[in-house]
């Protein structure tokens, strides 16, 4: 299995950070519909429009 360094909970769509207070922030997937962390993997990931065009940039395509 190839290891997909952009495969994270940050860079993909459903994915949501919101600041409570100075200091706290709470990540969100709106897909799964549960608290998350930027760091995790889900294999229901969909990348964000600009992580797909990195991903494509740096295969060389």
């Amino acid at each position: 299995m190839h290891h997909n360094p952009y495969h994270v909970c940050a860079t993909c769509i459903h994915f949501k950070s919101i600041k409570m207070q100075p200091g706290e922030m709470i990540y969100f997937c709106k897909r799964l519909k549960y608290e998350t962390q930027p760091h995790y993997t889900f294999n229901c990931w969909e990348p964000k429009d600009h992580v797909k065009k990195l991903m494509q940039k740096r295969r060389g395509l």
